[in-house]
């Protein structure tokens, strides 16, 4: 295990989400790159080079769409969100992918060309080192991850009585919960108001996912 800490590296990007900021533009009031104004409902853009999520409007954000623009430097969060109803996945594997509690999310880290694994935590984003047998094995036998777009779209997986939960979810849908569970979280479980709002989450997750097979 190892605890995510701030930098330029993948797990920057999960640290300096939503952090207050003089110079950073308060979300929901203006563009990122053009400076216009936006509306709260607006797109994320990533940046690769700083590793900074950037609130975009729409023109920008539809600019970036499309494979290198801007020298591949950024890259526009999409807003698809599947549910993967026959996932396959053992609890021996679970297991083996060192995630201590009963949620992870996973994206494709294009600067380095791996699979990052993160759950939630009280103090951000912590990183599970996948080990890279087992999580061959994963995607072997679930060809939809395949499709996950790097850096901007991330495998929601949360365990739940019988099986697990799994999700193909926007990044950005990622930094939202490790967010709140670091603003919300109090004393050893959690609290009440904790565990509601995760609920909550999840309930607007699956209400805009699309059911689609493993395959």
């Amino acid at each position: 295990m190892m605890s995510a800490a701030a930098g330029d590296g993948p797990l920057g990007i999960l640290q300096r989400i939503r952090q207050p900021g003089a110079e950073r533009p308060r979300p929901g009031e203006r563009c990122e790159l053009c400076a216009v104004p936006i509306p709260d409902d607006h797109s994320h853009v990533v940046d690769l080079q700083d590793r900074g999520l950037l609130c975009a409007c729409r023109p920008c954000a539809l600019l970036f769409t499309r494979d290198g623009a801007a020298g591949g430097r950024f890259r526009t969060v999409p807003d698809r969100y599947l549910c993967i109803t026959d996932f396959s996945l053992s609890p021996g594997q679970w297991d083996a992918l060192q995630i201590p509690v009963n949620m992870a999310f996973f994206f494709r880290n294009s600067t380095e060309g791996a699979m990052a694994g993160f759950y939630p935590s009280p103090a951000g984003a912590t990183e599970s080192l996948l080990p890279l047998v087992e999580w061959a094995e994963v995607e072997a036998a679930n060809p939809v991850l395949g499709s996950l777009e790097p850096d901007v779209e991330a495998l929601l997986l949360r365990v739940i009585p019988g099986g697990f939960e799994c999700y193909v979810v926007p990044i950005d849908a990622c930094y939202e919960l490790v967010g709140q569970l670091r603003r919300l979280w109090r004393g050893f479980d959690g609290g009440r108001e904790t565990h509601d709002w995760i609920d909550a989450f999840f309930d607007d997750v699956r209400g805009r996912a699309k059911p689609v097979d493993r395959g």
